[in-house]
């Protein structure tokens, strides 16, 4: 699976993301909110690339999902603006939820600034309860496990 960033890894996929300048702190450091607005850039410049629509339930009724948790770890500030590296994949995917595992790199793909995982949950439009994905999705979700999945 070609990636947009020079970085090679073993399993998922690297997207390039921009930090500019204004998401910057009073300290001159990348807020830190704003390193999940990096995951969230990076993922969507990858679904978008492959046909699905992030903002359409009736094109892709798999975006129609929510953030059920959020863990970040913060290991290396983001000092200055401009290109960074996400570094994403799938530790898991059930029947209606993912869990995405993730790194926030420098450009030069070196430099670990954070890592972390999101877990995602499909629902419904119309309940808001969760709902399964659709057959359409999980060939597209399973190109992006990672090797925690082996073992489940």
């Amino acid at each position: 699976m070609p990636s947009t960033a020079p970085v090679p890894v073993e399993y998922g996929h690297v997207e390039s993301a921009q930090v500019n300048w204004d998401e910057l702190d009073a300290f001159g450091m990348l807020h830190h909110s704003r390193y999940a607005t990096l995951l969230e850039r990076a993922l969507a410049a990858y679904w978008i690339r492959r046909g699905y629509a992030v903002d359409s339930v009736e094109e892709a009724p798999d975006s129609f999902h929510v953030v059920r948790e959020l863990l970040v770890t913060y290991h290396l500030p983001i000092r200055r603006a401009g290109e960074r590296l996400v570094h994403f994949w799938l530790n898991s995917v059930g029947r209606t939820s993912a869990e995405y595992g993730f790194r926030i790199l420098s450009a030069d793909g070196a430099t670990v600034h954070a890592e972390g995982r999101r877990v995602i949950v499909r629902l419904d439009p119309a309940t808001l309860r969760p709902a399964p994905w659709t057959d359409g999705i999980r060939p597209e979700l399973e190109k992006l496990l990672g090797p925690a999945a082996a073992g489940s």
